[in-house]
Protein backbone atom coordinates (compact mmCIF):
# COMPACT_ATOMS: atom_id res chain seq x y z
CA UNK A 1 0.00 0.00 0.00
CA UNK A 2 1.39 3.47 -0.74
CA UNK A 3 0.70 6.12 1.40
CA UNK A 4 1.55 8.98 -0.46
CA UNK A 5 1.11 9.34 -4.49
CA UNK A 6 3.03 12.48 -6.31
CA UNK A 7 2.10 14.42 -9.47
CA UNK A 8 4.11 16.86 -11.04
CA UNK A 9 6.89 18.04 -12.99
CA UNK A 10 10.36 15.70 -13.28
CA UNK A 11 13.15 17.78 -14.74
CA UNK A 12 16.88 16.80 -15.04
CA UNK A 13 18.86 19.80 -13.83
CA UNK A 14 22.26 21.73 -14.50
CA UNK A 15 23.22 23.63 -11.89
CA UNK A 16 26.36 26.18 -13.72
CA UNK A 17 28.31 28.55 -11.03
CA UNK A 18 30.67 31.44 -12.18
CA UNK A 19 31.78 34.37 -10.48
CA UNK A 20 32.35 35.76 -14.05
CA UNK A 21 28.20 35.85 -14.05
CA UNK A 22 27.50 39.41 -13.52
CA UNK A 23 24.25 41.20 -12.22
CA UNK A 24 22.98 44.28 -14.83
CA UNK A 25 21.19 46.81 -13.56
CA UNK A 26 18.44 47.89 -16.66
CA UNK A 27 14.40 48.93 -16.72
CA UNK A 28 14.92 46.37 -19.30
CA UNK A 29 14.19 43.70 -17.17
CA UNK A 30 10.90 42.90 -15.22
CA UNK A 31 13.00 42.57 -12.02
CA UNK A 32 15.09 45.87 -12.78
CA UNK A 33 17.99 43.60 -12.88
CA UNK A 34 19.97 40.63 -15.13
CA UNK A 35 22.39 38.51 -15.65
CA UNK A 36 24.94 39.14 -17.90
CA UNK A 37 28.41 37.97 -19.19
CA UNK A 38 30.73 38.56 -22.37
CA UNK A 39 29.03 38.30 -25.35
CA UNK A 40 31.37 36.23 -28.36
CA UNK A 41 33.89 34.96 -25.70
CA UNK A 42 34.25 31.93 -23.22
CA UNK A 43 32.97 32.28 -20.05
CA UNK A 44 34.71 30.29 -16.87
CA UNK A 45 32.33 28.20 -15.09
CA UNK A 46 33.89 27.73 -11.39
CA UNK A 47 31.32 24.58 -10.63
CA UNK A 48 28.77 22.44 -12.07
CA UNK A 49 26.80 20.04 -11.04
CA UNK A 50 23.83 17.61 -12.64
CA UNK A 51 20.53 16.58 -10.48
CA UNK A 52 17.20 15.76 -11.02
CA UNK A 53 14.55 18.14 -9.95
CA UNK A 54 10.77 19.15 -10.59
CA UNK A 55 7.95 19.19 -7.86
CA UNK A 56 6.60 15.81 -8.60
CA UNK A 57 9.74 14.37 -7.63
CA UNK A 58 10.99 16.55 -5.58
CA UNK A 59 8.32 16.14 -2.71
CA UNK A 60 8.33 12.23 -3.32
CA UNK A 61 11.95 12.39 -2.39
CA UNK A 62 10.65 14.06 1.00
CA UNK A 63 8.40 11.49 1.76
CA UNK A 64 10.74 8.61 0.83
CA UNK A 65 13.37 9.94 2.95
CA UNK A 66 10.77 10.31 5.73
CA UNK A 67 9.94 6.59 5.96
CA UNK A 68 6.59 6.92 4.14
CA UNK A 69 5.92 3.98 1.28
CA UNK A 70 5.81 6.90 -2.46
CA UNK A 71 5.11 6.50 -5.83
CA UNK A 72 5.48 9.32 -8.33
CA UNK A 73 3.35 9.72 -11.39
CA UNK A 74 4.18 11.41 -14.18
CA UNK A 75 5.86 11.58 -18.18
CA UNK A 76 9.74 11.54 -18.93
CA UNK A 77 11.38 11.37 -22.44
CA UNK A 78 12.62 8.65 -23.99
CA UNK A 79 16.49 9.94 -23.28
CA UNK A 80 19.38 9.93 -20.91
CA UNK A 81 17.65 12.95 -18.57
CA UNK A 82 14.78 10.58 -18.31
CA UNK A 83 16.61 7.17 -17.48
CA UNK A 84 18.44 9.22 -14.70
CA UNK A 85 15.22 10.44 -12.89
CA UNK A 86 13.88 7.07 -13.01
CA UNK A 87 16.89 5.03 -11.92
CA UNK A 88 16.97 7.99 -8.79
CA UNK A 89 13.66 7.15 -8.23
CA UNK A 90 13.97 3.42 -7.87
CA UNK A 91 17.14 4.18 -5.61
CA UNK A 92 15.34 6.13 -3.43
CA UNK A 93 12.55 3.03 -3.37
CA UNK A 94 10.17 5.27 -4.88
CA UNK A 95 7.63 3.22 -6.66
CA UNK A 96 6.93 5.22 -10.19
CA UNK A 97 4.16 4.82 -13.01
CA UNK A 98 5.93 6.67 -15.62
CA UNK A 99 5.25 7.08 -19.24
CA UNK A 100 7.43 7.51 -21.86
CA UNK A 101 7.05 10.57 -24.06
CA UNK A 102 8.83 9.34 -27.69
CA UNK A 103 8.15 13.23 -28.79
CA UNK A 104 9.37 15.05 -26.29
CA UNK A 105 12.53 15.49 -24.13
CA UNK A 106 12.76 15.32 -20.47
CA UNK A 107 11.99 18.52 -19.02
CA UNK A 108 15.15 20.32 -18.26
CA UNK A 109 16.48 23.13 -16.22
CA UNK A 110 19.91 25.34 -16.61
CA UNK A 111 20.30 27.20 -13.20
CA UNK A 112 22.95 29.99 -13.67
CA UNK A 113 24.05 30.96 -10.31
CA UNK A 114 26.63 33.80 -9.17
CA UNK A 115 26.37 32.31 -5.81
CA UNK A 116 24.33 34.52 -4.19
CA UNK A 117 21.60 35.17 -7.18
CA UNK A 118 20.17 32.08 -9.66
CA UNK A 119 18.53 32.48 -13.27
CA UNK A 120 16.82 29.68 -14.40
CA UNK A 121 16.86 28.51 -18.49
CA UNK A 122 13.92 26.13 -18.19
CA UNK A 123 12.01 23.47 -21.33
CA UNK A 124 9.12 22.27 -20.34
CA UNK A 125 9.28 19.35 -22.07
CA UNK A 126 7.29 15.73 -21.21
CA UNK A 127 6.21 15.81 -17.60
CA UNK A 128 3.86 19.13 -19.06
CA UNK A 129 2.47 16.41 -21.17
CA UNK A 130 0.81 14.41 -18.79
CA UNK A 131 -2.57 12.67 -20.10
CA UNK A 132 -5.22 11.01 -18.59
CA UNK A 133 -3.95 7.69 -20.26
CA UNK A 134 -0.66 7.73 -18.01
CA UNK A 135 -2.20 7.96 -14.81
CA UNK A 136 -3.50 4.39 -14.52
CA UNK A 137 -5.86 4.68 -11.75
CA UNK A 138 -7.08 1.11 -11.62
CA UNK A 139 -3.40 0.20 -10.16
CA UNK A 140 -3.73 2.81 -8.08
CA UNK A 141 -6.58 2.26 -6.52
CA UNK A 142 -5.64 -1.42 -5.88
CA UNK A 143 -2.63 0.06 -3.82
CA UNK A 144 -4.03 3.04 -1.98
CA UNK A 145 -6.30 3.00 1.56
CA UNK A 146 -8.85 5.28 2.34
CA UNK A 147 -5.65 7.55 4.36
CA UNK A 148 -3.73 7.53 1.58
CA UNK A 149 -2.40 11.14 0.13
CA UNK A 150 -1.88 12.73 -3.12
CA UNK A 151 0.33 15.71 -3.21
CA UNK A 152 0.04 17.33 -6.82
CA UNK A 153 3.01 19.49 -7.35
CA UNK A 154 2.14 22.50 -10.03
CA UNK A 155 0.65 20.39 -12.95
CA UNK A 156 1.18 22.68 -15.76
CA UNK A 157 0.53 22.89 -19.31
CA UNK A 158 -1.09 19.98 -21.10
CA UNK A 159 -0.57 18.49 -17.47
CA UNK A 160 -2.89 20.50 -15.74
CA UNK A 161 -6.40 19.51 -17.53
CA UNK A 162 -5.84 16.10 -16.09
CA UNK A 163 -5.88 17.72 -12.49
CA UNK A 164 -9.94 17.21 -12.34
CA UNK A 165 -10.15 13.62 -13.31
CA UNK A 166 -7.25 12.96 -10.24
CA UNK A 167 -9.34 15.03 -7.77
CA UNK A 168 -11.90 13.26 -8.38
CA UNK A 169 -10.68 10.01 -8.30
CA UNK A 170 -9.00 11.08 -5.03
CA UNK A 171 -12.49 12.40 -3.72
CA UNK A 172 -14.53 9.17 -4.57
CA UNK A 173 -12.07 6.79 -3.29
CA UNK A 174 -11.24 8.85 -0.12
CA UNK A 175 -7.49 9.78 -0.32
CA UNK A 176 -6.90 13.36 1.51
CA UNK A 177 -5.21 15.90 -1.06
CA UNK A 178 -2.55 18.67 -0.95
CA UNK A 179 -2.20 21.12 -3.68
CA UNK A 180 0.28 23.35 -4.57
CA UNK A 181 -1.30 25.07 -7.75
CA UNK A 182 0.64 26.32 -10.84
CA UNK A 183 0.85 29.23 -12.33
CA UNK A 184 -1.74 28.79 -14.83
CA UNK A 185 -3.88 27.11 -12.34
CA UNK A 186 -4.02 30.07 -10.31
CA UNK A 187 -4.47 32.75 -13.21
CA UNK A 188 -8.27 30.93 -13.16
CA UNK A 189 -8.69 33.04 -10.12
CA UNK A 190 -10.92 31.71 -7.23
CA UNK A 191 -13.73 31.60 -9.34
CA UNK A 192 -12.41 29.14 -11.71
CA UNK A 193 -10.60 27.23 -9.10
CA UNK A 194 -13.35 26.98 -6.60
CA UNK A 195 -14.25 23.20 -7.73
CA UNK A 196 -10.90 22.31 -7.28
CA UNK A 197 -10.48 23.91 -3.95
CA UNK A 198 -13.47 22.90 -2.47
CA UNK A 199 -12.12 19.20 -2.54
CA UNK A 200 -8.60 20.25 -1.01
CA UNK A 201 -7.63 19.41 2.41
CA UNK A 202 -4.25 21.27 2.58
CA UNK A 203 -3.27 24.24 0.25
CA UNK A 204 0.37 25.63 -0.23
CA UNK A 205 0.75 28.60 -1.92
CA UNK A 206 3.59 31.41 -1.17
CA UNK A 207 2.32 34.91 -0.02
CA UNK A 208 2.54 36.79 -3.37
CA UNK A 209 0.35 34.13 -4.95
CA UNK A 210 -1.97 34.11 -1.91
CA UNK A 211 -2.23 37.82 -2.17
CA UNK A 212 -2.84 37.21 -5.64
CA UNK A 213 -5.13 35.24 -6.03
CA UNK A 214 -7.86 36.85 -3.71
CA UNK A 215 -6.75 40.21 -5.12
CA UNK A 216 -5.54 41.62 -1.09
CA UNK A 217 -2.59 43.38 -0.15
CA UNK A 218 -0.25 40.59 0.55
CA UNK A 219 0.19 42.04 4.10
CA UNK A 220 -3.14 41.35 4.88
CA UNK A 221 -2.59 37.57 5.99
CA UNK A 222 -6.29 37.65 8.16
CA UNK A 223 -8.20 38.26 5.22
CA UNK A 224 -6.12 36.64 2.64
CA UNK A 225 -6.96 33.45 4.66
CA UNK A 226 -10.60 34.47 5.30
CA UNK A 227 -10.98 34.70 1.81
CA UNK A 228 -9.41 31.81 1.35
CA UNK A 229 -11.84 29.68 3.68
CA UNK A 230 -15.05 30.70 1.72
CA UNK A 231 -13.59 28.56 -1.02
CA UNK A 232 -11.42 25.43 0.39
CA UNK A 233 -12.72 23.35 3.71
CA UNK A 234 -9.14 21.97 4.56
CA UNK A 235 -5.74 23.49 5.71
CA UNK A 236 -4.48 27.16 3.60
CA UNK A 237 -0.85 27.35 4.20
CA UNK A 238 1.53 30.49 2.98
CA UNK A 239 5.07 30.92 2.61
CA UNK A 240 7.07 34.12 3.32
CA UNK A 241 10.18 33.43 2.44
CA UNK A 242 13.11 34.39 5.13
CA UNK A 243 9.83 35.77 7.08
CA UNK A 244 8.79 32.05 7.85
CA UNK A 245 5.11 31.04 6.87
CA UNK A 246 1.49 31.26 8.37
CA UNK A 247 -0.96 28.64 8.55
CA UNK A 248 -5.21 28.91 8.74
CA UNK A 249 -7.50 25.79 9.54
CA UNK A 250 -10.43 27.63 8.90
CA UNK A 251 -10.38 28.70 12.76
CA UNK A 252 -7.00 29.60 13.98
CA UNK A 253 -3.85 31.14 12.24
CA UNK A 254 -0.31 29.61 13.10
CA UNK A 255 2.77 31.75 12.54
CA UNK A 256 6.73 30.48 12.67
CA UNK A 257 9.91 32.22 11.48
CA UNK A 258 12.61 30.03 10.20
CA UNK A 259 15.59 28.37 11.36
CA UNK A 260 19.14 29.72 11.08
CA UNK A 261 20.83 28.51 8.23
CA UNK A 262 24.47 26.87 8.42
CA UNK A 263 25.09 28.34 5.22
CA UNK A 264 23.36 29.04 2.01
CA UNK A 265 24.15 27.50 -1.22
CA UNK A 266 21.01 27.55 -3.34
CA UNK A 267 17.16 27.81 -2.95
CA UNK A 268 16.40 25.73 -5.88
CA UNK A 269 13.54 23.20 -4.91
CA UNK A 270 13.27 24.70 -1.05
CA UNK A 271 9.53 25.05 -1.79
CA UNK A 272 9.24 21.72 -2.54
CA UNK A 273 10.93 20.83 0.40
CA UNK A 274 8.96 23.38 2.80
CA UNK A 275 5.39 21.78 1.17
CA UNK A 276 6.18 18.12 1.50
CA UNK A 277 8.13 18.67 4.96
CA UNK A 278 4.71 20.20 6.29
CA UNK A 279 2.59 17.16 4.52
CA UNK A 280 4.42 14.74 6.32
CA UNK A 281 4.35 16.57 9.83
CA UNK A 282 0.95 17.21 9.85
CA UNK A 283 -0.16 13.21 8.94
CA UNK A 284 1.79 12.30 11.61
CA UNK A 285 0.97 15.15 14.74
CA UNK A 286 -1.02 17.70 13.17
CA UNK A 287 -0.42 21.52 12.14
CA UNK A 288 2.72 22.70 14.33
CA UNK A 289 4.61 19.58 13.61
CA UNK A 290 4.10 19.69 9.90
CA UNK A 291 5.00 23.96 10.49
CA UNK A 292 8.35 22.91 12.01
CA UNK A 293 9.30 19.85 9.57
CA UNK A 294 8.59 21.70 6.65
CA UNK A 295 10.64 24.88 7.95
CA UNK A 296 13.65 22.06 9.05
CA UNK A 297 13.51 20.15 5.66
CA UNK A 298 13.27 23.77 3.59
CA UNK A 299 16.24 25.18 5.67
CA UNK A 300 18.25 22.36 5.01
CA UNK A 301 17.79 22.12 1.47
CA UNK A 302 18.95 25.65 0.57
CA UNK A 303 21.88 24.36 2.42
CA UNK A 304 22.71 21.99 -0.27
CA UNK A 305 23.32 22.71 -3.88
CA UNK A 306 20.29 20.48 -6.14
CA UNK A 307 16.75 20.18 -4.78
CA UNK A 308 17.15 16.77 -3.26
CA UNK A 309 20.62 16.18 -1.84
CA UNK A 310 19.56 18.23 1.74
CA UNK A 311 15.93 16.71 2.42
CA UNK A 312 15.87 15.29 5.30
CA UNK A 313 15.60 12.04 6.61
CA UNK A 314 13.46 10.89 9.61
CA UNK A 315 16.16 9.81 11.81
CA UNK A 316 18.25 13.59 10.74
CA UNK A 317 15.11 14.94 11.70
CA UNK A 318 14.44 13.65 14.99
CA UNK A 319 18.09 13.14 16.15
CA UNK A 320 19.51 16.51 15.25
CA UNK A 321 19.41 19.16 18.12
CA UNK A 322 19.14 22.09 15.61
CA UNK A 323 15.56 20.78 14.54
CA UNK A 324 14.10 20.91 18.04
CA UNK A 325 13.29 23.98 18.82
CA UNK A 326 10.71 26.60 16.46
CA UNK A 327 8.88 29.07 18.11
CA UNK A 328 5.06 28.49 16.93
CA UNK A 329 2.22 31.39 17.88
CA UNK A 330 -1.31 30.63 17.42
CA UNK A 331 -3.88 33.07 17.34
CA UNK A 332 -7.79 32.68 16.74
CA UNK A 333 -8.39 33.65 13.05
Amino acid sequence: MYDIITFGSATRDLFIKSKDFKIVKSQDFITGQGLGFNLGSKVPIDDLFFATGGGGTNTAATFAKQGFKVAYVGRVGDDTGGRAIIEELKNLGIGSFIGIDKKLKTAYSIVLSTGKERTILTYKGACHNLEKKDVPFGKLRARLSNKSWFYIAGLSGKSASEILPIIGFAKKNRIKIALNPSGSQLALGLNGLKNILSAVDVLLLNQEEGARLVGLPFNKEKEIFKKLDEYIKGIAVMTKGPKGVVVSDGKNIYSAGVFKEKRYIDRTGAGDAFGSGFVSGLIRNGIEEGIKLGTANGTAVVEELGAKNGLLTKNRYQNEARWKNLKISKEKL
